[in-house]
């Protein structure tokens, strides 16, 4: 099932069946829930022509892809320019998740300011190799996605530091192309691993406990074209890391700005 038909599903649904093949060890692929989460708050927005500006997510525990997962949608505030909602994943009556989104119209305003970090001169894709998803070693959710690693080294490899770059993609082969939007993104850009797991020695768990994106452009491209993407670790210790990322398009135009609370198991 591709991920346009699981945002169809939502369309007409609060309930639905995560499908085959976005497992991450014993839970679903983050990224996945997150993006059908925003999704479904998307589909409440009684403006539509509001952007979406930030979106926060907290994985309260896991989510198991055996049991059906429930989505609740409440409008906090809808302002004359802003509106914030919250997003509650729901399984076996408790709540797995919870998403907070604000929306909003672009203002006239006197200020205007950017210092936005350039785009990295990645060499191009055509010149890297694309990742394939070992099943053994890696989980089955990869297999969604098409990425590749441009500077950095690979999880697990013992690395003396943190920290990676590349490009990455929804399969084509898998989702088919369309109009990327937040939710597509979201459900994207969670597929890179935390920034610290390179310095790994071994294979050891590692999971997101809170989750923000900031929108910064636009969105301009389909679900079929390559975004850049860059991770620095601000600081890892007593089994926690802080990282933040940032995301160009195929323009060298940065959209998104990432940060991580992470738990680390080793």
């Amino acid at each position: 099932m591709t991920l346009d038909e699981l945002f169809v599903q939502l369309q007409h649904h609060d309930t639905l069946d995560i499908p085959e093949g976005w497992s991450q060890g014993r839970t679903t692929y983050g990224g996945l829930v997150a993006g059908l989460m925003l999704y479904k708050g998307m589909l409440s927005l009684k403006d539509a022509e509001q952007q979406l500006l930030s979106a926060s997510v907290t994985f309260v525990g896991p989510v198991n892809k055996d049991h059906p997962v429930r989505l609740s949608v409440e409008i906090l505030r809808q302002g004359k320019s802003v509106t914030t909602l919250e997003v509650r994943l729901w399984q076996n009556d408790a709540v797995q998740t919870i998403l907070l989104a604000s929306f909003g119209h672009a203002r006239e305003s006197k200020i205007a300011w950017s210092d936005l970090p350039e785009c990295p001169l990645f060499r191009p894709v055509e010149e890297l190799d694309i990742l394939v998803p070992v099943p053994v070693l890696m989980p089955e959710c990869y297999q969604q996605f098409q990425l590749a690693w441009e500077n950095g080294q690979y999880p697990c490899t013992a690395s003396k530091t943190p920290d990676f770059g590349g490009y990455c993609r929804l399969d084509p082969n898998k989702h088919g192309v369309s109009a990327m939007t937040a939710a597509h993104l979201m459900t994207l850009v969670d597929i890179w691993p935390p920034g610290v797991l390179p310095m790994f020695r071994t294979v050891a768990p590692a999971s997101s406990l809170t989750w923000h994106l900031t929108y910064v452009q636009a969105l301009q491209q389909t679900t079929a074209e390559w975004l850049q993407y860059q991770v620095h670790t601000d600081h890892a210790a007593d089994g926690y890391a802080t990282e933040s990322a940032h995301i160009w398009d195929q323009h060298q135009r940065l959209i998104a700005i990432c940060r991580q609370t992470i738990t680390v198991f080793a």
